[in-house]
C-alpha cells in the first residue's frame, strides 16, 4: 500500500511579486506531487482566510512563513503514513482530516493556502503513483471535455489602475471544432485589439492578467474595441467569437443597493445597473456576465437572473466563493445560473468537487478560474478537463502564469487524439436558445 511519506512547504512568489505558499507531496513507492497556491486581489467577503504574517520587515507583512510553518509542524505529521487517494474517497479522507486539523469553519488556523496545497499536492501525488494524467484523478464518471476559454484581454477594475470600472472584458471564442483552433482566434484576436490600441494612441500596457488596460473613457468603449478586434483577426462576432464581461461589482457598492462607477461618476441602482447590461446583450454578442451585482445584495441578483437569465450566463463568484452551502442558498432562490470555482476560495480539492457537482446537477455553468495573483501551476486546466466544466478563465493568452493553463489543454488535446472533444458552444446552448456557432 503506498502511503505519504513526506510534505514540505516552502515560501515562493506569485506572479504579482507576492509571496505564495507551494507544496511537495512525497510518497512512499518514489512518486511525488508539487502544488502552488495563487491569490486574488478582488476577493469575496466568504472565501477561506489566506494566512498572511503580518510581519511589516518582510514582504510589507505579506509573507507566508506561518503557513509553511503550519505544513511543517501540524499538517504533515498527521498526514505521514496515511494511504493515498486513488479515487475521491481517498481524496475526501485526506481533506476531512485537513479540516479536522483546522477546526474553524474558514480554514482559519492553518490558512487555506497551507491546507490547499497539501490537499492540491496530494492530488497530484496520487495521479503520479497512479500513472495516469490529474484530470482523470479529478473524474468521477462525467466525459472529458476541453472547455472553452474566456480570454480577459481587457483589464480594469482592481486588476489595472486608470482603465475601466468594469473589471474584465473577454472574447469567448466558441464557433470552432477544437481547443487548439479556439485558442489560436483568441490569440489572434488578442494581436488585433493590440494593434487597433496603438492605432489610437491608446497604449498596450498590461494588467494583472495579461490584459490591456488602456485608459477609455467609458465600459462601453471596452466593448466596441473587443468587437472591432474580432473583426480585425478576421472572425464573425457572434458566431466565431462572443463576448463576456466580469464586472466586479462588489467593488463598486458603496452601500448596499447603490452602485458607483468612479469613470462616469455616475451612481446607479441595481435595477440601473440591470438596466445597462440588459441594452447590452440586445446590442452585442455578450454571452456571460459575471458578478454583475454585489455579492450581499442577494434580492437584486433575484431580479437580474429573472430578467436576464434566458439570454445570457449570469455567474456567480464573489456571492457564492465556491462555497457549496452559498451555492445550495443561490439554487433554491434562483440566484444566478453558473457559478465561479476557483479552488483557493473553498480551500481543499473535495469541497471544490462538491461545488461542481451541485452546480453540475442544478444544470448550471461551471466556469473553472484562475486568480490574478498566479503561478506556473496548471491544475485548473486539468480540472477544467476532468469535470467536463466547458469553461474556463486564465486571463490573456499570454504570461507564463497564464499560458501554462492553455499550453497544458492544448497538450491534453493532443493527447486525447480522437477521444478529444471541445466543449464550444454547446457550453453555452441554454442561453443561445439551443442555436449552434458555425464550426470552423
Amino acid at each position: 500500500m503506498t502511503t505519504i511519506s513526506d510534505i514540505r512547504a516552502r515560501e515562493v512568489l506569485d506572479s504579482r511579486g507576492n509571496p505564495t505558499v507551494e507544496v511537495n507531496v512525497a510518497l512512499s513507492d518514489g512518486a511525488w506531487g508539487r502544488a502552488l497556491v495563487p491569490s486574488g486581489a478582488s476577493t469575496g467577503a466568504n472565501e477561506a482566510v489566506e494566512l498572511r504574517d503580518g510581519d511589516p520587515s518582510r514582504y510589507m507583512g505579506r509573507g507566508v512563513l506561518k503557513a509553511v510553518a503550519n505544513v511543517h509542524d501540524k499538517i504533515a505529521p498527521a498526514l505521514r503514513g496515511l494511504p493515498v487517494p486513488m479515487d475521491g474517497e481517498g481524496q475526501r479522507k485526506i481533506d476531512e482530516t485537513l479540516l479536522a486539523l483546522d477546526g474553524t469553519p474558514n480554514k482559519a488556523s492553518l490558512g487555506a493556502n497551507a491546507v490547499l496545497g497539501v490537499s492540491l499536492g496530494v492530488a497530484r501525488a496520487a495521479s503520479e503513483s497512479a500513472g495516469r494524467p490529474l484530470y482523470m484523478q479529478f473524474n468521477d464518471g462525467e466525459p472529458v471535455t476541453l472547455p472553452a476559454p474566456m480570454f480577459n484581454i481587457i483589464n480594469g477594475g482592481m486588476h489595472a489602475e486608470n482603465s475601466t470600472d468594469f473589471q474584465e472584458f473577454m472574447v469567448v471564442p466558441l464557433g470552432f471544432d477544437t481547443f487548439k483552433r479556439a485558442m489560436q482566434a483568441g490569440v489572434e484576436v488578442y494581436h488585433a485589439l493590440m494593434q487597433g490600441l496603438r492605432n489610437r494612441a491608446l497604449g498596450t500596457n498590461v494588467g494583472d492578467e495579461g490584459g490591456f488596460a488602456p485608459p477609455l473613457a467609458t465600459n462601453r468603449q471596452a466593448v466596441e474595441l473587443l468587437i472591432e478586434a474580432i473583426e480585425r483577426a478576421g472572425y464573425r462576432p457572434g458566431e466565431h467569437c462572443f463576448l463576456a464581461m466580469d464586472v466586479a461589482a462588489s467593488e463598486l457598492s458603496r452601500r448596499p443597493g447603490r452602485y458607483t462607477l468612479p469613470a462616469r461618476e455616475t451612481s446607479l441602482s441595481a435595477e440601473n445597473l440591470v438596466d445597462i447590461y440588459d441594452a447590452w446583450i440586445s446590442d452585442y454578442p455578450i454571452i456571460s456576465i459575471e458578478d454583475g451585482l454585489a455579492e450581499d445584495d442577494w434580492n437584486a441578483w433575484d431580479m437580474m437572473t429573472r430578467r436576464l437569465g434566458s439570454r445570457a450566463q449570469l455567474v456567480g463568484d464573489d456571492i457564492y466563493t465556491t462555497n457549496p452551502k452559498l451555492i445550495s442558498e443561490g439554487i433554491r432562490r434562483g440566484s444566478s445560473n453558473a457559478v465561479l470555482v476557483k479552488l483557493n476560495q473553498i480551500g481543499t480539492v473535495s469541497e471544490t468537487l462538491d461545488a461542481i457537482r451541485m452546480t453540475r446537477d442544478a444544470g448550471w455553468g461551471t466556469v473553472i478560474s484562475h486568480r490574478s495573483g498566479e503561478t506556473e501551476d496548471s491544475s485548473i486546466a486539468d480540472l477544467a478537463v476532468g469535470v467536463g466544466a466547458g469553461q474556463i478563465k486564465a486571463g490573456a493568452p499570454v504570461r507564463g502564469e497564464r499560458t501554462a493553463k492553455y499550453n497544458r489543454l492544448l497538450l491534453i488535446e493532443e493527447t486525447l487524439g480522437s477521444k478529444a472533444r471541445y466543449a464550444g458552444a454547446e457550453a453555452y446552448d441554454k442561453f443561445m436558445g439551443g442555436a449552434r456557432a458555425p464550426s470552423v
